[in-house]
């Protein structure tokens, strides 16, 4: 098992499409998906890269911008998505700083989106997602 990596460029329209699909196939509206950010800075990459091998399911993206990793768990609510959070916690033998954020109960655009997850990861980690900005921008 293994999720799908994009290049961070492609964020946006990874998050877009993700919203697509759920608002072609997902009529009651649910958590349709879950964004979970994971600051994996302080971990070896060959390590990191072992865990998103072992982790993921082949249905996962993942995104990053050096350390921070972004994964879109499809079909997966935020009970899930932090069951895949203790995993790698449990990998790592480590807490990690960590956020997640369900579509659409938590925003309804990868704009809106971006900006909670960087308000959230800013008032609860003191982090700036400086990252997103380009994302988010158009929300503000």
């Amino acid at each position: 098992m293994a999720g799908i990596h994009f290049s961070f460029d492609n964020f946006k329209q990874l998050m877009q499409l993700n919203i697509g699909i759920s608002e072609r196939l997902d009529e009651n509206r649910a958590e349709s998906f879950t964004l979970l950010y994971c600051d994996f800075s302080s971990v070896a990459q060959d390590v990191v890269d072992a865990s998103l091998l072992q982790i993921l399911r082949t249905s996962d993206s993942i995104v990053n911008h050096e350390g921070d990793y972004f994964f879109v768990l499809p079909y997966t609510d935020k009970y899930g998505a932090e069951i895949v959070k203790t995993m790698f916690d449990e990998f790592f033998a480590q807490y990690l700083n960590s956020f997640l954020l369900s579509y659409p109960v938590d925003g309804e655009t990868p704009e809106e989106i971006f900006s909670n997850m960087q308000d959230s990861v800013s008032l609860f980690y003191k982090k700036d997602l400086r990252c997103l900005d380009r994302f988010a921008k158009q929300y503000n």
